[in-house]
């Protein structure tokens, strides 16, 4: 059966808990949580066991799916100022410079994804120091034990990416225990602070005129998003509401960063979905009132993710690449990080989005937690 738009299904709490049979919308809301029982299980994990050798020569992350996510948060938080390269694997062989002297990080909830246990397997037969953030009584915690890793325990608790907070903290405490991230215990809380106000402002009890994750659901329902990241951080969040936008709201969406927008997603201004030839012209996103029967049915909706930390180029790339939407009738949403250290920036921009997608699939009649496509797949190559 086709979704289709109900706005209704957003008006009060009741309407849309009975809309979301998952429960997402609470797992979502657990994020503070996560933070705080994250930091609590790695620091019982003994993660000084992987500073027992010194500095790594390089940190890979292997995940699958939403699972690799942590290791694209863990490099835009230690930034292009780290001392050792970040890279993530998605897939099922380690890149061949990959030793004895790297730090092979493999996430996984349920500690059975079998592309991350072979990765795990082959770092054990280079040698690698290993970590494993997952399920302790799994696969990929007894090869870490057999090959003297770390496991950090993660309590499995819905799909993986309603627990990004949970994999993506035991990341951040090994790199501070390696002296590669400044990630203080103070902030660790005023993140898990901060995920705590989004989380009220985004509470399904409130309104959507008011409400900043339900409002920009149902402006992009009926349009093609494109979510571009203007930093590090900020692309990270981008490439995640991409992500949750396609498993939580079964809705495509096109990921950008704006230095490498260049010409080929900006040419798409002038294409097919652009409303450029509405008589009504552009409309106004900030105007939650306005009357959408003139507007066309799709288009373009241009997600730009700020950052308080931007290139000066890239600053008047954010504000030209606006304009020139705006000038050819394609919708602008701007999303601005909030907080000082990377963390809070890009934990705040991640949990707006994370509510706007699981409210968009309430609104289209979606179940956010259902996946029948991707267990069909599984079935049939399994």
């Amino acid at each position: 059966m086709s979704a289709s738009l109900d706005p209704s299904r957003l008006e009060d709490a009741e309407a849309a808990e009975a809309a979301d049979p998952g429960g997402m919308l609470r797992q979502v809301a657990s994020s503070a949580a996560q933070v705080r029982e994250a930091r609590r299980a790695a620091a019982e994990a003994g993660l000084a066991e992987l500073a027992e050798d010194g500095r790594p020569r390089g940190i890979v992350v292997a995940g699958t799916g939403s699972s690799a996510v942590p290791g694209d948060v863990l490099a835009a938080v230690c930034g292009p100022g780290s001392a050792v390269p970040i890279s993530t694997v998605r897939g099922y062989r380690l890149p061949g410079w990959v030793g004895a002297a790297d730090l092979v990080v493999a996430v996984s909830p349920s500690g059975a994804a079998e592309d991350t246990l072979e990765v795990a397997a082959e770092a054990a037969r280079r040698g690698c120091r290993l970590l494993v953030v997952g399920d302790a009584a799994s696969p990929l915690a007894e090869l870490a034990a057999r090959s003297r890793g770390v496991v950090v325990p993660v309590r499995p608790a819905g799909p993986a990416r309603s627990s990004l907070w949970a994999l993506t903290i035991p990341l951040l405490l090994a790199a501070r225990t390696l002296r590669l991230a400044d990630v203080p215990d103070t902030v660790l809380e005023s993140t898990a602070e901060l995920l705590e106000d989004v989380a009220h402002r985004c509470r399904p009890s409130s309104e959507p005129f008011v409400n900043p994750a339900k409002r920009l659901a149902l402006d992009l329902a009926g349009d093609v998003p494109l979510v571009w990241g203007s930093s590090a951080p900020s692309a990270a969040a981008a490439y995640r509401m991409c992500c949750q936008l396609g498993e939580n709201a079964k809705y495509p969406a096109v990921f950008g960063e704006v230095p490498e927008t260049g010409r080929n997603q900006v040419a798409v201004f002038d294409g097919f979905f652009a409303r450029a030839g509405s008589q009504a012209g552009p409309a106004d996103p900030d105007d939650f009132f306005r009357d959408r029967v003139d507007e066309p049915e799709h288009g373009l909706h241009l997600v730009l993710m700020r950052d308080v930390e931007e290139h000066p180029r890239v600053r008047r790339r954010c504000e030209a690449s606006a304009a020139l939407a705006r000038d050819r009738g394609v919708a602008v949403t701007e999303i601005r990080a909030e907080g000082a250290h990377p963390l809070e920036r890009i934990a705040s921009l991640i949990a707006l989005a994370d509510y706007v997608t699981v409210y968009l699939a309430i609104a289209l009649g979606v179940d956010p937690a259902s996946e029948p496509a991707v267990q069909e797949l599984e079935a049939r190559i399994a």
